[in-house]
């Protein structure tokens, strides 16, 4: 037993620092490890296959829609940054250089990707000609690069992982309602994959992306109370086709700009995902995207070891052959008391166990890391029992967090009451806003809350603007964030 609580005490508390209870849970859980490049960090098996799952899902849903993957050169000419003035602004400090390649200096500096809306419309202008080539649909899934000053392992490094969609329409209708069904996707991803709730809506201008019309997006509540932007997905008008000159023929033979959208999520899931269900005994991985969805720990004294391992095995067999994700332990040099702190630690949904009583009864012990709860099922219904349990451990690792969020979210009316709120409570507030950016500015300088989004469906209507009192022209979502 002393051995299992020292393991347990590997692990801050969120209460008492929940910065440091999430770098200590990713330790612990093997998911990550820095590397000797600053702001870089190495993905190990178990996250490495966490976003796997999840571009399985994702990719089936762009598919579904009509898109299709390519992929883009890692560099990106200077000049092309220099085309779209309120791009090049946004990105240009947080973008790394090349000067030097092969011994010799560069003619031109090429930027390491930190997006790829220049490159891919200086190809789209050469493939686009005709209103026959739109909507032209297209995703990428790649890494990118962002040299920001602070990091923390998932939500910000300077080298992370996405996809970014990039379309061309006809028209501006079109192209709206490629970016809103592109959030749609990443709203039911997000809530019915990871079980997280989120809070869709557009940004206000000083949010939104560079060289953007408009930028909407789902915000994420995390235990800590904090924001994570969990996707975005922007309506480009003709900003970027004016500036790389994508024209093509309409079906009245003349010239016209394409509408663009762009699109895109990134590893941040993961670590959104580990702060929103994640509690003190360690991770708590959503069944749809766990590497392993079951362990199965045989039990009981070695003189019965070799009857509990072989029946043990037939059972592994038959969930394999389900398309369930299993592993058995059968450890002779570790406890069972070890092995249950060590998978609840690693968040893994269901844990079976098997010992000589349960043979002789017929049943095995489905365990749920999310609620402890026990069930004693019969060995010939095991499929069956797992995937209801994994079923019924989702919809509970969701309503949990759609619980934290309704308790953490506050309504407030001035900025000393939202002060207020952030101190005691933590969380998000509906607030009004009379749409200046002074007055935006004035909430950020004063609470350290930034505007997160104007939701499509706030549960409350303001009416006054929180900074200026003046009468409100959106409700909007205040929080602190990552």
């Amino acid at each position: 037993m002393s051995k299992e609580k020292q393991f347990v005490k590997e692990i801050t508390p969120q209460s008492e620092d929940f910065s440091r209870w999430y770098l200590d849970v990713i330790r612990k859980a093997d998911l990550m490890s820095y590397s000797p490049v600053r702001g870089c960090i190495v993905f190990k098996p178990d996250s490495y296959e966490i976003w796997e799952l999840c571009q399985k899902e994702l990719d089936a849903r762009f598919k579904e829609t009509g898109h299709r993957n390519a992929y883009f050169p890692l560099f990106i000419p200077e000049s092309f940054f220099q085309k779209e003035k309120e791009h090049v602004e946004g990105f240009n400090p947080e973008l790394p250089w090349v000067t030097e390649a092969g011994g010799e200096k560069l003619e031109e500096r090429l930027a390491i990707r930190p997006t790829s809306e220049t490159m891919i419309g200086h190809m789209y202008a050469e493939w686009i000609h005709s209103y026959r080539d739109l909507p032209l649909l297209i995703n990428q899934w790649a890494n990118v690069v962002r040299w920001e000053k602070r990091t923390q392992p998932f939500l910000r490094t300077s080298e992370f992982l996405w996809q970014e969609g990039h379309t061309a329409h006809e028209d501006e209708a079109d192209a709206r309602r490629e970016t809103m069904q592109m959030l749609e996707i990443y709203r039911e991803f997000v809530e019915n994959i990871l079980a997280i709730p989120v809070i869709a809506g557009k940004k206000t201008p000083s949010e939104k992306f560079a060289g953007a019309v408009d930028t909407y997006s789902i915000e994420a509540m995390m235990k800590d109370g904090k924001a994570v932007q969990a996707g975005t997905s922007h309506y480009m008008g003709t900003n970027f086709a004016v500036a790389f000159d994508i024209q093509y023929l309409d079906r009245d033979n003349q010239q016209q700009y394409v509408h663009t959208t762009s699109w895109g999520v990134s590893t941040r899931l993961i670590g959104a995902m580990i702060m929103v269900h994640g509690d003190d005994r360690g991770l708590v991985l959503p069944p749809k995207v766990a590497p392993t969805q079951v362990v199965m720990i045989p039990i009981g004294p070695p003189k019965t070891r070799g009857p509990v391992i072989a029946r043990t095995n037939e059972l592994f067999a038959e969930l394999k052959q389900a398309g369930i994700r299993v592993k058995v332990d059968d450890r002779p040099d570790q406890s069972p008391g070890w092995k249950f702190n060590e998978y609840e630690m690693r968040g893994i949904p269901i844990r079976i166990e098997l010992g000589p009583r349960d043979m002789e009864k017929g049943q095995v012990v489905l365990v749920s890391r999310v609620s402890g709860e026990k069930r004693m099922v019969s060995q010939e219904r095991i499929v069956e029992e797992v995937k209801q349990m994994l079923e019924d451990i989702h919809k509970e690792m969701f309503e949990r967090a759609k619980a934290f969020s309704k308790e953490h979210f506050g309504s407030v009316d001035r900025l000393d009451e939202l002060k207020a709120f952030l101190e005691e409570k933590r969380g998000f507030v509906w607030a009004g806003w009379c749409g200046s950016d002074a007055c935006e500015a004035q909430v950020k300088e004063e609470t350290g809350a930034t505007s997160r989004n104007i939701p499509f469906e706030p549960e409350v209507v303001k009416t006054h603007c929180i900074a200026c009192g003046e009468k409100a022209q959106h409700t909007v979502v205040f929080g602190r964030s990552y």
